[in-house]
Formats: C-alpha cells, structure tokens, sequence
C-alpha cells in the first residue's frame, strides 16, 4: 500500500505538496492566540481532593490574594518614612474594585510580628481579592483568575522601596511565562544545531534542510492542536516545551530515515520505484515507529490528570502530524526535487564512504558478532550499574525552587523563607464529615476536641485552628456550650470563625506546623494522622500541599504498573505484526527498559543527589513526581524507533538471504550511521531543551532523555542488539505457525 502511495506521491507531487500545507492555514490562526495554560497538576478524586471539594460545597472558601514583601536596606519598618512608602505603592490597589482587603503589619497595634522581617528592614503584605476562590486553588494553586495577576502587580510600585511579588499565584504566573519564555530559547538554540549535524549527517544543504522543514511543519501543527485542546480541557504549561521536543525530535529522525533512504534507491531505480521502495521499506517502518510512540503517550491518559493527560494527547497530535508529513509532504518534495536533493555539496563531508558494505559500521558488526557473549555480559552491568541510583528516587512537587533564581516568585519565597519567622511551614487541613446532622451536636463537639487536642501533641504542630480552638483554656464544656447559641446571639469575631470553619455537614480543623511540606516528617505526620486518629463517627479527610503530594505519588504508583504493561503489550503486538517474529519484540522490550532505567539512574544522581548541579543551573531537589512515568512514555517509543529501522532492515536483509548473521551485520552497515546521526539530533533537540530550559522539570525531562537516546542509540544499538541477535541465530525469526500468518517471500 505505502509502495502504491510512493508512486502516487511521485505522479500528483505538486497537489499533494500543496494539499498537507492546508492545514497550516488554520494552524496559523490558531497560534496567533494567546491561551493561559495550567501551571499546576490537577488530580483525579484522591483524598485530599475530595477534602477541597467538599469544602467547595459547604464553606465560604477563602479569598484569592497575592503576597508582596516591601523592603530597603537602611530603612527600617518601624520608621515613618518607611511606611508611608509602602501605603503610596499599596494607595492604587485601596480604590481598586477587585480588591477586597489589604493586610499589614500595622493593622495592629503593635505591629505583627510574623509580618515583620528578622532584620526589621523588610514587611511582608498580603491583598485579598474579591469573589471567592475554590479551597482548591486558594490552598494549593493560587485560584487567580487569566489576567488579573498581572494587573493587580502592575499597580504596586515604589521609587524608594524593593518590591517582590510572592506566594502561590506569584509563582504560578512565573511557571507559565518562564515556560514560554523558554520555549521560543530553546528553538532559537536547537534549530541551528539540528542543521548542522543533519549537513554532516547528509553532506548537502538541500538534504538537510528537508528534515528541518518537515520539524517545523509538524510542530505548528502540533502546537496549534495543543491550543485548540485547552479550549475544552485543562493543558500543562509544559505541554508546549513537550510537542516542541518530541516534534521536533521525531519529525527530525522520520524524514531523516526517508531522506536517506531515498537517496539509496535512487541509485539503483528511476525516481518514481526509488520513492515507491523508499515508502515500502522506510515508511512502513515509520509507521510503526509513530504507533508504538503513540502508544506510549497514550498511557499517560491513564492517569486520570487532566494536565498530564494533556501532554500526551499533545504528543499524539505532533507524532501523528510528523508521521502525515513525513508521508506527504516529505515525498512531495523528493519527487519535485529528484537528484536535485543531492545539491549544494558540503565541503569535506563524504557520508556515503560509511554507507557502504564495507564501512565502518559493517566492522563494528563483525567484531560485536564474532564474540558474543563479551559484549552482552560488561554491557549489561554497565547499564545495571547505570541505573542502580535509581533505588533512591524520591518524588515530590515542584515549588518555587524549581524557578530559576531571577524569577520573583523564587526570589519571594527565598525571603519568606529566610527573614520571616513561621513561614517556611505548611499546613494540614482535617476535614470531617458527617453523613447527616450538624457538626454542632453536643457529642460531635466532644469527638472534635478531642481530635484537636490530639492534634496538638503531634511532633511539629504549632497550633490550631478550629471552632473547638477559638478561646485558650475553655473547657470541652464551655465549647459544647457555645456551639449550641444560635449563630445570632455569638459574638461577631466568634461567628465568623463558625461560617469560616463549619457548614451544614463539615467542619475543618487546621493544623499548623513548623515543618517544610516536602519534608520527610511532614509527610509522616500525615500518614500518622491518618492513621492513628482518635475515632471519629464521621469520614477523616486530610488535605494541604502535603497531603495532596502524597496523594499525587500514589496516583502515580497505582497508575504506573497499567501504564507500563499497556506500552509493552501493545507495542510487543505491533512489533510482532511488522516482523512476524515471537522473540525479537521480547528482545526489544528488555533492550528498551534497560536503557530507560539507566537514563533514570543518571536522572536521580543529577537532579536529585545534586551533580552537576552548578553546571547545569538548578536546586537540587525530589524528582517531580509525574516525571518518570512522562519519560517513559515518551522514551519507550522513541527508542522503538531505532529498535524499528534495525529490525525492519535486518528482517528485509534475511528475507534476501537466510543468514541471519549477515543480515544483521548487513543492516547495522547501513542503518548504523543514520542511527548514530538520528539519536545525535534527537539528543541535541532534548539536551538543547535542558539546557537552555530555566525550569527543573523539562530541564530534567531534556537531560535525562537526551541521555537515554544516546546509551540507545551507542551502547543499545550497536552493541547489545547485534551481539543477542547473534546469539539467538535463527530464533530470531521464530514464531508460532499459527500467529506468523504468511510470511514475505523471500526477495
């Protein structure tokens, strides 16, 4: 069929050029938008989210806000001169509509404490928007409405003060803008990187420029589809970072296959048999190579994360274009150029002396195969060494140090942390739940003290808050007393805290502590509060940044066997459909995990343990926790798509001959250098990505796939592969009678 499509591309070569640049046309509208995506990962109904929803529904929510710390470096806060500069910069935001509250330290007398600096030369502000703000977002994610960020701090300035935004929406907008900020960066470092290894991959300009175009076409596609999916789901932030570098990467490696292949037939056939052979031969293989990435993206749906989810829908979309266009496109242009796309010769780059029998991949073949087993057995430990830091993964979320140090939200939070006492903390909020009746029965006041005073005895808990708490040293009594009032007849300040804390089912209890939310003891505590609570006759739900982490690498734990037994199977099905063999797509499985699992052991021992830390520019930190799993899923096909063109050649090769030994030395001959020239661009494209990325998560995604592509592409390929298939002989090729179904004939 791919063969009958080559001559068709050939003979209608202009009207198919010109019918795969129509989807551009909306595509270019599409991108000319501008569309706010999500900076945060929202997960399905675990705990702590069902803790906020029900929160949601039964209490008045808190306001969104946004942080600003004021500061100067001779002035003190206690000064006139100093206030009255902070009440100018904060005047335009007191006449503005939007906002309902401006919070000081000098809303009381004396000043609060906790919102003066350890040094006294700096005040740390909050203002309170109007409306209300889902417990979700205003616990976790900042709930700010597209836009009003930007106008809210555009109004706050000072000529004689340093002004710095922090808190949640704070560091939000900066994920988004970094993001964008660092995507057009990096395509301004990759794209003349990519041209220059595919000129020496090629020798030609006109050769090279083709996969360049066929990158760019299908990332446009792919971006413009990434916005057209946030106008009906939530879409990462990421997800952008991500089309652009497996578009770039995969359209880049298919229409290098094509290219190259094309240029080979064209040798040996007239235009029209060398585009047909070109597409029944490379083509089939890319084919399969974007099913079996499609596959691995796809699992990511199985996360039930509408923002991780997104990003591997966004990936299917740039895969299926870079497929599309390699197949149309691509052709297209072959037929009009024909042995024109050996022009404009690059001086002193001669790639096809290696393309021949005889080059050096055809010895490297032969030395892998003449001795096996020395080359499976050191190669095998050395990815097992590779990968061995992986046992000490530990997974969190990302915070504001993710963000690069120039960033004001990090710069915010680093202050926060540092001249403010209490507010490097986090809090756990204890949601409890009554199937009928109000919280406010005798009993249930009785049960709620005595989880509060539990509540307080707990190693890192400062204080808390909840309707059984508004008084210092009432008695269980005295609580069960003022419950029972009507709300009419409570003091106002008492009244308030009821509607805050308690609504017709529910009602809240909110520990503070004086432990970081990603600590190890946070995290214990609220295992231990979970756990171990006194008994309750309502439902316990825990949520806060802690709670909701935790519940967040659970989700992924339980979504990852699935995820990870969908990718094997089905592109064990689809390599046995293309090489009707039984142990060559087992082979290929085993190959594939442990290249990915090294690329994981050099993740951890970079980002996590903190090496090369400096080089590279980040924090060491927890590996955010959707990380592997996206990697996976995304590696798992990418590195099909080298184990696809060796195989399919080999298969074509043994086809010819019968010799299994010669067709694998044969194909590494003449797929080895387009391989190594493949996984050194699509290594450039990830590492130029992690490099220039300001933002640890896709600056890990870069590095640690680029490389993952490399040991595929070097120790994998070249070595591994050839030395078990030489080792397995005519097994290879083995498969049931019953599942082979007809085999090709030989040529």
């Amino acid at each position: 069929m791919l063969a009958a499509w080559g001559r068709v591309a050939y003979r209608f070569r202009w009207a198919v050029l010109l019918l795969s640049l129509i989807p551009l046309v909306p595509a270019a509208w599409l991108l000319r938008t501008e569309h706010d995506l999500e900076a945060t990962v929202r997960p399905p109904a675990v705990e702590a989210v069902r803790a906020v929803e029900l929160m949601d529904r039964e209490l008045p929510g808190q306001p969104p806000s946004i942080d600003f710390i004021f500061g100067h470096p001779t002035w003190r806060t206690t000064e006139p001169a100093f206030r009255a500069a902070v009440e100018r910069a904060l005047a335009p935001l007191r006449g503005d509509a939007r906002v309902a509250r401006v919070r000081t330290a000098w809303d009381r007398t004396p000043p609060e404490a906790a919102r003066i600096s350890r040094d006294g030369h700096r005040t740390h502000v909050t203002v309170e928007l109007r409306g209300r703000a889902p417990a979700f977002a205003s616990m976790t994610f900042g709930g700010m409405p597209p836009g009003l960020y930007d106008a809210i701090r555009g109004q706050v300035r000072s000529d004689t003060l340093e002004v710095v935004a922090a808190g949640v929406a704070a560091m939000n907008h900066d994920f988004t803008q970094v993001a964008r900020v660092d995507l057009r960066r990096s395509e301004l470092v990759v794209l003349p990187l990519v041209l220059a290894l595919l000129l020496l991959v090629f020798g030609s300009a006109v050769a090279a420029v083709l996969p360049l175009l066929v990158g760019l076409l299908s990332v446009a596609i792919g971006l413009a589809g990434t916005l057209l999916l946030g106008t009906v789901t939530p879409v990462s932030a990421y997800a952008n970072n991500v089309v652009s570098m497996v578009g770039l990467g995969v359209a880049i490696d298919y229409s290098l296959f094509v290219v190259s292949r094309f240029r080979e037939e064209r040798l040996r056939y007239p235009p029209p048999e060398a585009l047909a052979r070109t597409l029944a031969t490379a083509g089939r293989a890319i084919v399969f190579s974007g099913l079996t990435v499609g596959i691995g993206l796809t699992s990511l749906l199985l996360l039930r994360t509408d923002t991780i989810s997104s990003m591997g829908v966004a990936g299917m979309i740039v895969v299926v274009a870079a497929v599309l266009y390699t197949l149309t496109f691509l052709p297209a242009l072959l037929a009009i150029l024909g042995p024109r796309v050996d022009a404009l010769r690059v001086p002193f780059v001669h790639p096809e002396r290696t393309a021949r029998a005889e080059g050096f991949w055809h010895r490297i073949a032969g030395f892998v195969m003449a001795r096996p087993w020395p080359i499976v057995v050191p190669v095998v430990i050395v990815l097992v060494v590779l990968g061995l830091p992986l046992r000490n993964i530990r997974l969190g979320a990302d915070d504001a140090s993710t963000l690069p140090i120039s960033t004001e939200s990090r710069r915010g939070a680093e202050l926060l942390r540092r001249e403010f006492p209490g507010a490097d903390t986090s809090t756990i909020v204890v949601a409890v739940r009554y199937r009928d009746g109000s919280p406010l029965a005798a009993e249930r006041v009785s049960r709620l003290y005595d989880l509060s005073r539990w509540l307080a005895t707990q190693p890192g808990v400062t204080r808390i808050d909840s309707i059984v708490d508004l008084v210092p040293g009432l008695t269980r009594e005295q609580y069960q007393q003022i419950a029972a009032v009507p709300a009419t007849f409570r003091p106002p300040g008492m009244d308030v805290a009821f509607r805050q804390l308690v609504g017709e089912h529910v009602t809240i209890l909110i520990a503070h502590t004086s432990l970081p939310p990603a600590s190890d003891e946070a995290r214990t505590l609220v295992r231990r509060i979970r756990a171990d609570h006194p008994p309750m006759d309502a439902e316990v739900l825990l949520t806060g940044p802690t709670a909701f982490d935790l519940d967040f690498i659970q989700v992924v734990r339980d979504a990852a066997p699935a995820a990870i037994a969908f990718v094997v199977l089905a592109t064990y099905v689809a390599l046995f459909w293309l090489l009707r063999s039984a142990l060559l797509p087992l082979k290929a499985v085993v190959m594939n995990l442990l290249s990915i699992t090294a690329s994981y052991g050099a993740l951890v021992w970079i980002f996590q343990e903190g090496h090369l830390a400096g080089w590279l520019g980040f924090t060491p930190a927890p590996i955010e926790t959707p990380i592997p799993l996206i990697m996976f899923c995304i590696l798992y096909g990418l590195s099909m798509d080298y184990e696809v063109l060796l195989l399919s050649r080999t298969h074509e090769e043994y086809l010819k001959s019968g010799d299994n030994a010669r067709a694998v030395a044969t194909s590494l001959a003449y797929t080895g250098r387009l391989i190594t020239g493949a996984a050194a661009i699509m290594a450039g494209v990830f590492f130029g990505f992690g490099f220039v990325n300001s933002i640890t998560m896709i600056k890990a995604m870069g590095v640690g796939m680029g490389l993952a592509v490399i040991v595929d592409a070097t120790i994998v390929r070249a070595l591994l592969v050839p030395a078990t298939m030489r080792l397995l002989g005519r097994w290879n090729w083995w498969a049931p009678a019953a599942l082979a179904g007809r085999r090709p004939e030989r040529a």
